[in-house]
């Protein structure tokens, strides 16, 4: 038996480790749990240069796990941009524009979000844009909504995006217009927002310094809600090559998984595709591994890009019939994940519509019928997913990556109620269906789309089909509950398993990284309204204490 760098006694411990679930004790050697038992059997191996850690009865789980965020992108939000709620209403947006702007220089960029989809017609109408110029005094404004599929510019920022009233909508993009003047409003959805984020992209001047920063910051406010490894579900060069810069400084403290971008979505000015496959090993390093590929195969359903089976309900612009499209044709997609099959990589395919949802499933049945048995494969967000392909996750071994904000009432489902069928809309996220078929659930925050990254807000979600914070009232399809237990390892060892890294975390187990976090609370001891006051007193990594509670 390995001598232990550090001890941690007299803890309830709940391992997330079926052959032993519960401890009072375990120890760590080299980074990694070398003994997992009770105070009397782990306090035999301490040595005198031993760190003992003694809990006073403190509750204790494994590192968290994030399958599912966009780390670097919510960093720079928290150091650079304006931020708002998306319950902030169209007022409040433009009274906060109008603060942030004081303090700027003339020309400086206004960069905010995330105005909620509820707002969706307010910022269709040409006032808006003259409301956000005056608002922000002539400066280039910039704001994304809370699905990060759309964002609103100020007259400023489309003239330095070159789009004017003759600039026609790009492929799986609009422009909305003005119907009477045919000149643009300021909201661009899907890829018409390319063009604004280069502008944007131009007028930042983006540093490596910059990336790293904000990789280091996001990597800080993780931390302080317990997650240790984590999943960038939209990598970049200059994403994975700021994890890269990190871990080889030694302040990269988590485990993290890449998904590599299919496409130029959300990005502007970056390799994508086979460009970014091919360099992907340039930034693996111990704790980085881009190991995914990310598809996102449609959009979002407030915009009436979500691709459904049936129709949306009918608008004077869409008709009766429509039900959006896939961003790749069936056959494109398959041949995409048969290629990066063939490297080893798996996939994180974004689907909020349930075909879209079919449409991915049966391009994985095609790989896995070409005998690719081993890569992951993930359906993001997947609310909507027709009962007939619910059991085909686990019959093709595929995760489902469901994301916390849409396990609620909240802004995004009043959004879709607004668009789809009521008795559909109602219906979101059938978290109890999959468990109940042995489908890998993984629980992703999908910040900063959520305005945090806090796990207990979606462990709470869960486990009541409520709204944790008490913003909207009711529940969301309440017969989907999951049990308290099947939410936290939703939220550890599932996640760990779906990114292909639970040899190494989501677990308290000998031989795996000593990541780990003391509660202020047992979660298992409170009523379940009151889950969400849990929180990090110490998140450890790898046997080091990464953040304390102030």
């Amino acid at each position: 038996m390995s001598k232990a760098d550090v001890i941690v006694t007299n803890a309830v411990v709940r391992t997330m480790d079926p052959e032993q679930p519960r401890a009072t004790a375990f120890a760590a050697a080299d980074g990694r749990i070398v003994l997992v038992g009770s105070d009397d059997e782990v306090r035999a191996i301490a040595d005198p240069g031993t760190e003992i850690v003694d809990l006073a009865g403190a509750a204790v789980i494994p590192g968290l796990v994030d399958v599912h965020n966009h780390h670097l992108m919510a960093g720079e939000t928290d150091l650079y941009q304006l931020t708002f709620s998306p319950s902030a209403t169209f007022d409040e947006v433009v009274e906060a524009v109008r603060v942030y702007s004081a303090g700027l220089e003339p020309d400086a960029w206004v960069i905010g979000e995330a105005f909620g989809s509820v707002l969706i017609d307010d910022f269709s109408r040409g006032s808006a844009r003259q409301l956000l110029d005056e608002a922000a005094g002539g400066r280039p404004v910039a704001l994304t909504d809370d699905s990060h599929h759309n964002r609103f510019a100020s007259t400023r920022a489309l003239e330095l995006a070159g789009i004017t009233a003759d600039t026609p909508d790009p492929d799986q993009g609009h422009i909305v217009r003005d119907p009477g003047t045919g000149e643009p409003t300021g909201l661009l959805l899907e890829s018409a927002t390319i063009a604004l984020t280069e502008a944007v992209d131009a007028g930042l001047q983006r540093t490596p310094e910059r990336y790293r920063g904000a990789s280091r910051r996001a990597l800080e406010i993780l931390h302080s809600y317990g997650i240790t490894a984590f999943q960038d579900a939209a990598a970049t060069v200059e994403i994975m090559g700021a994890l890269r810069d990190l871990d080889e400084a030694d302040e990269l403290h988590a485990w993290v998984s890449s998904c590599m971008l299919s496409s130029g979505f959300l990005f502007a000015n970056t390799p994508f595709g086979d460009e970014l496959v091919a360099r992907g090993e340039e930034f693996r390093t111990t704790h980085h591994r881009p190991d995914f590929v990310k598809v996102a195969l449609d959009g979002v359903p407030p915009t009436y890009t979500g691709a459904f089976l049936t129709p949306y309900l009918e608008t004077p612009e869409h008709g009766h019939g429509h039900c959006g499209v896939t961003t790749m044709e069936p056959a494109e997609l398959e041949d995409w994940l048969l290629r990066t099959a063939a490297r080893g990589l798996g996939a994180k395919i974004h689907c909020t519509g349930d075909a879209s949802v079919r449409v991915a499933l049966d391009a994985i049945e095609t790989v896995r019928a070409a005998g690719h048995l081993e890569p992951k494969y993930h359906i993001a967000h997947g609310q909507f997913v027709h009962p007939d392909d619910r059991p085909r996750f686990a019959s093709l071994d595929v995760a489902a990556d469901i994301s916390p904000y849409l396990w609620f009432p909240g802004v995004i489902t009043d959004a879709i109620a607004g668009v789809r069928p009521s008795e559909e809309a109602s219906r979101l996220q059938p978290n109890r269906d999959l468990l109940d078929l042995g489908v890998l659930v993984a629980g992703g925050s999908d910040w900063p789309v959520s305005e945090s990254p806090n796990p207990w807000e979606g462990i709470q979600g869960l486990v009541t089909r409520a709204d944790p914070l008490g913003r909207h009232s009711g529940t969301l399809w309440i017969e989907q509950a999951v049990t308290l237990e099947e939410a936290l390892e939703i939220f550890t060892v599932n996640g760990a398993k779906a990114m292909g890294m639970d040899d190494v975390t989501g677990s308290l187990s000998v031989g795996k990284s000593a990541d780990f976090v003391v509660l202020n609370q047992d979660p298992f001891a409170v009523p379940a309204e009151r889950i969400v006051e849990t929180h990090a007193v110490e998140t450890w990594f790898a046997g080091r204490r990464v953040y304390a509670h102030a």
